[in-house]
């Protein structure tokens, strides 16, 4: 059953010869969703005869991979797509990492890598957009789309990097201190002309191949979430500064494999990994005081919000135990735990 992880490099090596854009989908438990998103990928095959796409299926255990795998059959994409197995769910970025660091090996390595979320479904034009612009500017060494909800709707956001400030205005949510702090305010809405920004959702991103040439990988220790603000944070340092393209446009319905970013139905608890991911962040590129000074900032930012909420007598839309989990996982808490 695990044949095909052990020597993935021989199931990519046809795939890879003559790749110049390799399409990377991490699966888990969303077979369908996968499908849906590779068959949107034909269009833009037919455009480009150096796309190829691997899907990557991150130990399911639902009979995931066979699906797929009967699907790039059926679709008549095996010429140019194929579905390997991980032997253990290593989360995204260690998915991703599996087909990019065997790409990397070879002598004719693909020149970009498209990061795509089995959650979404590429509009026509959408990958070479984000070549095209590429070419145009080869210092560029990310680029993003402009990702759109279900219903055509824009869902137009780019990042700014995490920050003491911007987490106190995360937690705060008052309009009056969001516009002194807009500056540091994380999310940024997007116009019509592609902008430079600090960081994009990983839900569709392609990198330069000179970009993990020169910073290395995706960080593993990142099991979910602040995996791609920590990659373009390493490539910014690099050198290699991220843009949002909006003339690359792809449907994104959001939290599928977690429900963390489900845009629909009840907000759920955020689960450890996110903490842990959030904690990781903070300390590997801004150090322990920085990363206490973030929890202050938005534990105190929450709990003003919360208090507002209450005397304003407002529904609560905070995940369940919001502040509770954050005090829980705060810097301060974890030192004392470790010493």
């Amino acid at each position: 059953m695990r044949r095909a992880f052990q020597d993935p490099l021989s199931q990519l090596e046809p795939l890879l010869h003559g790749c110049r854009v390799l399409v990377v989908i991490v699966n888990y438990r969303t077979a369908e969703l996968s499908i849906a998103c590779l068959r949107s990928l034909i269009a833009e095959r037919a455009r480009d005869a150096g796309l190829r796409a691997v899907i990557v299926d991150n130990d399911s255990s639902d009979g995931s991979h066979a699906r797929i795998a009967a699907a790039i059959d059926a679709l008549g994409c095996a010429s140019w797509a194929a579905c390997i197995e991980a032997p253990r769910n290593g989360g995204y970025a260690y998915g991703n990492n599996l087909p990019i660091r065997e790409a990397l090996t070879r002598v004719d390595a693909p020149e970009f890598f498209l990061l795509l979320n089995p959650d979404c479904q590429v509009r026509p034009g959408a990958v070479q957009a984000l070549v095209s612009f590429m070419e145009e500017n080869p210092r560029v060494g990310i680029a993003g789309s402009c990702l759109e909800n279900p219903d055509g709707s824009d869902w137009s956001t780019a990042f700014r990097f995490p920050s003491v400030f911007g987490e106190l205005e995360g937690g705060a949510r008052l309009g009056l201190l969001t516009r002194l702090l807009k500056r540091w305010e994380v999310p940024m809405r997007m116009g019509a002309e592609p902008t430079r920004v600090d960081w994009l959702p990983g839900a569709s991103m392609m990198v330069r191949r000179d970009v993990f040439e020169s910073i290395g990988l995706m960080d593993e220790g990142f099991f979910l979430y602040y995996e791609e603000t920590d990659f373009c944070l390493r490539a910014k340092r690099a050198g290699w500064p991220c843009w949002y393209i909006p003339q690359s446009r792809v449907m994104h319905i959001a939290g599928q494999s977690t429900g963390v970013t489900n845009r629909e139905g009840p907000v759920k608890r955020r689960p450890q990994y996110v903490f842990d991911s959030r904690h990781r962040y903070f300390v590997k590129n801004h150090g322990v005081p920085y990363a206490l000074l973030a929890d202050l900032a938005f534990t105190c930012g929450l709990a003003s919000f919360r208090l507002r909420r209450a005397l304003q007598q407002k529904p609560d839309s905070d995940p369940p135990f919001l502040l509770m989990d954050s005090l829980r996982n705060s810097t301060l808490l974890r030192l004392l735990r470790a010493a």
